[in-house]
């Protein structure tokens, strides 16, 4: 309650960090050492490593990827608020994902009182802005997922249970069109940049397949009905599931040309996600999970693909075992129902405990 109470949104840098001071005051308990990663612009990161002693003998890590943002501004909680009802918790960003948070806190706190010898040592980032994204969490990540044998994401499972193996990944595409300005009366002295734009994005359109999806979210042009527009711009979320299907994208992006005579077009890249391709790799880390349920919880795991992006997808990406959806299962997420079924929240954290025991 207290965690999903501190409000924290990605583009609240005093929010964030008030929610991520709590956390990291929960995590010193367990016996974790703590590092800070000081932010300008967004929320600080912080990396919790366990034990705290970082002995010789432990040569490999467990990196877990969790995340303290939401989507939700700050007051959001007056009109969802945190409560139980029957087996559910709703609340702003309880399932995505400050859950996970509560699972790394409890099964540190298991593994702290019980003084279990781990195999591997484990380091948890907690990013401050997944929900948005930054170049220096995704510097940070790569880092340490080059220093690990696997890779734990604690976002949410698919409906059902099933862990995630396979993520799209996302390219966020801005479409510039420069035209004449004129009279509407006299459209012939102009060249209309909203005309150019809809015909460049029926062209991108035509991209479009049962693998590629194309979302024009924005469009935004002109001043006035009596002025043919001179600027017009778009955004386009664009989702693929293989790293060709990407290549294929930027090659076509590349290739545009002017359709109007005397229309300038550019485009720029905002963000970029590689997909979270299933692998070898993967798939085998999958497997040795899915025997630990089975003999110590007596839980059947199965696994899934969804269209999502998530940190995982960075790592993944360098071919590093890694497997997402360990969080529990739920509903609503980026939706005012969200919620998590608290003996789901229950399962995953005992299952997250035996993951450290045992890998």
């Amino acid at each position: 309650k207290k965690i999903v109470s501190l409000e924290s949104p990605s583009t609240d840098k005093e929010a964030v960090n008030r929610c991520s001071s709590y956390v990291v005051k929960e995590l010193k308990k367990t016996g974790s050492r703590i590092s800070r990663f000081p932010q300008e612009e967004i929320g600080d990161i912080y990396l919790a490593e366990y034990p705290l002693s970082r002995t010789k003998e432990l040569k490999e890590q467990i990196l877990i990827l969790t995340h303290i943002d939401t989507v939700w501004p700050v007051g959001r909680i007056k009109n969802m608020p945190f409560y139980v009802s029957g087996n559910k918790i709703y609340g702003p960003g309880v399932l995505d994902m400050k859950a996970g948070l509560v699972m790394v806190i409890f099964s540190f706190k298991t593994l702290n009182e019980l003084s279990i010898r781990l195999k591997k040592n484990i380091a948890v980032f907690i990013n401050s802005a997944e929900e948005i994204g930054s170049e220096a969490s995704r510097k940070i990540i790569l880092n340490l997922a080059k220093k690990s044998a696997c890779v734990l994401c604690l976002e949410p499972a698919l409906p059902g249970g099933a862990l995630k193996i396979q993520r799209k990944g996302r390219m966020v595409v801005r479409m510039d069109t420069k035209g004449k300005a004129a009279h509407a009366g006299t459209p012939e002295d102009g060249i209309n940049a909203i005309d150019e734009l809809m015909l460049q994005l029926r062209i991108l359109q035509k991209l479009r397949t049962k693998e590629i999806t194309i979302n024009i979210g924005q469009i935004k042009g002109g001043e006035k009905p009596n002025i043919v527009a001179e600027r017009a711009s778009a955004l386009l979320d664009i989702r693929f599931w293989r790293g060709s299907q990407k290549e294929r994208i930027l090659a076509n992006l590349k290739q545009l040309k002017p359709m109007l005579h005397g229309a300038r077009i550019s485009y720029k890249i905002e963000s970029l996600t590689p997909p979270m391709e299933k692998t070898e790799a993967s798939t085998k880390l999958f497997s040795q999970v899915k025997k630990i349920a089975a003999s110590s919880l007596n839980m059947t795991l199965e696994a899934g693909k969804t269209g999502g992006g998530s940190d995982a997808s960075i790592v993944s990406s360098l071919g590093i075992p890694t497997l997402d959806g360990l969080g529990p299962d739920g509903e609503g997420i980026h939706a005012e129902n969200e919620n998590l079924i608290l003996s789901s929240l229950v399962e995953r954290t005992a299952l997250l405990t035996e993951i450290l025991c045992q890998l």
